[in-house]
């Protein structure tokens, strides 16, 4: 959303206000709802964090001004009528005051849901990619070099494979556990992404015959 688009919304229909809608840019949870005139959301956009107005206090509210848990803007966009917000955004910390990752603790969390969390796994990967922390097993291997990554998907490969054919079933989900995040690893260290397979899997699909 540009600073242009603010004035194609629906402001009358809520009296100044718009509800917004915050989404976690990554693994897609509904992190919380807030309100926003005119100012807020012009705010928003030029901060780059999410600023609320506070119906209670009658004043802009920037989210994390006080605990340091702001939410950083990755993108906002209007809904189909223009009278409601969402926001897509990178929280710093808990964003509900109860100490929680979102104002929904309670929601059941979806099979969508928990597989999201290979996102957040590719991310950490990559942290430890960057930074190198000591007894790290990630940074570990990564300093082995690529053949030794490459052995180790094979080596894990090859486990699953065998508890597969006469392991029990939580033995096979252990060993696929393995070889998931050394695959990860792999794409990692070559600058590739999860996204980059998906999306490959989806032409598959779409052109297939």
């Amino acid at each position: 959303m540009t600073p242009e688009q603010i004035t194609e919304l629906d402001w009358d229909k809520g009296s100044g206000l718009l509800p917004v809608v915050v989404q976690h840019a990554v693994n897609g949870s509904v992190l919380m709802l807030g309100f926003m005139n005119r100012e807020a959301l012009r705010a928003t956009l030029d901060k780059g964090q999410v600023v609320f107005f506070s119906r209670r206090r009658s004043a802009l509210w920037l989210k994390g001004e006080t605990s340091g848990n702001y939410l950083n803007v990755i993108s906002a966009v209007p809904d189909c009528d223009d009278d409601t917000i969402l926001i897509q955004a990178i929280p710093d910390g808990p964003v509900c005051h109860k100490g929680t990752p979102t104002c929904f603790s309670e929601a059941m969390q979806t099979d969508a849901g928990k597989l999201v969390f290979l996102a957040e796994l590719e991310r950490i990967i990559a942290e430890r990619i960057a930074q190198q922390p000591e007894g790290s097993y990630t940074a570990r291997l990564v300093s082995q070099g690529a053949k030794r990554i490459a052995q180790k998907v094979g080596e894990e490969g090859l486990e699953l494979a065998l508890a597969s054919a006469s392991g029990a079933d939580l033995e096979v989900i252990a060993e696929c556990a393995d070889l998931i995040y050394h695959v990860l690893l792999l794409l990692k260290s070559r600058n590739l992404s999860l996204v980059r397979i998906v999306d490959e899997l989806q032409s598959r699909h779409t052109n297939r015959k």
